[in-house]
């Protein structure tokens, strides 16, 4: 890994790729060990030979909704069956956005526990199931929240000594209009985000006032944003108080992450 690489500088150990917003095989050129790969649908869904490719000169993690067809290990799972041998898996419920109506009733507990059967180095995405996730005892996927630090530290007190990945939006700059633009509606859609904000409030580099104020604190809480310099102090104090890996998803695109 290139020490004066951006990614280096800012202290991330892996990086997040949303197949629809970019060409998942540049991320051949990023400088990390391993590159997760988010579901946004089977449409999105990279190629084998895409990924056969990728996963050849690093670790390589795609999310698999184990509720989905396709994905199921308690049923239709002909589409986690088809992923190259060398690329992980991180397993989660499913965001109800990409699920049909039966999908989004099955259960799943099981599921996970049927999944790691067979994918036991697989990481398990913990939003909206943290209590099943836990239990599962595999490597841990938290998304960043104003909780995050005390959350890790009191995992640590307990005794967990298991692996705790920690995702976060990554926004490699100072200025607070890029900020806005680039994670103030994911922000905003932070349920204590939303209940603070005004109504019909501006999400993006336009909002003003209160609004703007909350936005900026929130970008703080649920994201990593600043510097270079600045966001791997972030990223130092997430190890610290527990995480294992940090895990930047490039919120502004990835031509910065490139540099």
């Amino acid at each position: 890994m290139l020490t004066t690489s951006t990614v280096s500088r800012a202290g991330l150990d892996a990086i997040a790729l949303k197949p629809a917003e970019c060409d998942v095989s540049a991320a051949e050129a990023l400088p990390v060990e391993t590159i997760a790969i988010d579901y946004e649908g089977r449409d999105h869904l990279p190629t084998r030979e895409t990924l056969t490719s990728l996963s050849s000169d690093v670790n390589v993690l795609v999310t698999t909704p184990v509720r989905a067809d396709g994905f199921d290990p308690l049923g239709d799972d002909s589409i986690a069956a088809g992923l190259p041998d060398a690329v992980g898996r991180v397993l989660v419920a499913g965001h109800p956005a990409y699920l049909t109506d039966e999908e989004r009733d099955r259960a799943v507990a099981p599921r996970l526990g049927a999944a790691l059967e067979t994918t036991p180095d697989a990481w398990v995405g913990t939003e909206s199931v943290e209590r099943i996730a836990m239990a599962t005892g595999a490597t841990q996927y938290d998304l960043l929240s104003r909780t995050t630090h005390r959350e890790l530290r009191a995992l640590r007190s307990a005794g967990f000594d298991g692996d705790i990945a920690v995702y976060a939006p990554t926004v490699l700059t100072d200025d607070e209009d890029r900020i806005l633009e680039a994670v103030g509606e994911y922000v905003s859609r932070r349920r204590p985000v939303a209940r603070a904000l005004p109504d019909d409030a501006a999400t993006g580099a336009s909002a003003t006032g209160r609004a703007r104020e909350i936005l900026l604190e929130a970008a703080d809480d649920y994201a990593l944003a600043g510097t270079p310099d600045n966001v791997c102090a972030q990223t130092d104090a997430l190890r610290e108080a527990g995480a294992s890996t940090v895990v930047g998803y490039p919120a502004q695109g990835l031509e910065l992450f490139l540099e």
